[in-house]
């Protein structure tokens, strides 16, 4: 990237999270509060910075996250489970959280396995909807690895549910994407289900 290009980047962000500091600020005086009083004087900037970083997805393509890719014969299950995330309700910009269990087959290519928790961080860290994370992944991974099959499980607790409106808190979304060989072969989803145990 260019001198130049960095510069203009750089002013952005400055000239977004100014904006966003002074739309927190016209917030928390419609909720009531006084935004001059100690405790909330720098909150304006804290949650402006917050910002940057939950929502780095933005700024983040998930199929270049993926990185190189290695030409590797195995054709055996690879999965990499648990992989913790932390996601924005795009309705009601309340938090969710939880685990990414990911299962594919290579066919012929495979990936550094720290690239599954990044492809993870770009796809949740924006406003999104579980569903859409589920099947984000698979897709991704279906088109950048050519896998025989993807299967993606993700488990979350939604703060949209848990702290307002019903409040069920520990009440855990399952939601499950399934693409390629997994769709046909029972025994291949079996497998995967059975090793998340």
């Amino acid at each position: 990237m260019s001198d130049s290009l960095k510069v203009y980047r750089n002013h952005l962000v400055d000239q977004n999270r100014q904006e966003i500091e002074e739309h927190i600020r016209a917030i928390l005086r419609l909720i009531g509060e006084d935004v001059d009083r100690e405790g909330l004087q720098d909150t304006p900037a804290r949650v402006a910075r917050m910002y940057e970083e939950i929502f780095a997805g933005y700024s983040l393509d998930p199929r270049e996250v993926l990185g190189v890719t290695f030409d590797e014969q195995h054709e055996e299950m690879v999965i990499v489970k648990d992989i913790t995330f932390y996601s924005q309700c795009e309705h009601h910009m309340a938090p969710f959280f939880g685990k990414i269990h990911i299962g594919y087959i290579p066919s012929g290519k495979i990936a550094g396995l720290s690239k599954f928790a990044r492809l993870a961080e770009a796809v949740t860290r924006k406003l999104q909807v579980q569903e859409r994370i589920t099947s984000e992944i698979a897709d991704i991974l279906m088109e950048v690895l050519e896998p025989h099959g993807v299967m993606v499980v993700v488990e979350a607790e939604h703060m949209c549910m848990c702290a307002r409106g019903v409040r069920k808190p520990g009440s855990m979304t399952v939601t499950s994407a399934v693409r390629g060989i997994f769709r046909t072969d029972a025994a291949s989803r079996s497998e995967f289900l059975s090793l998340l145990k």
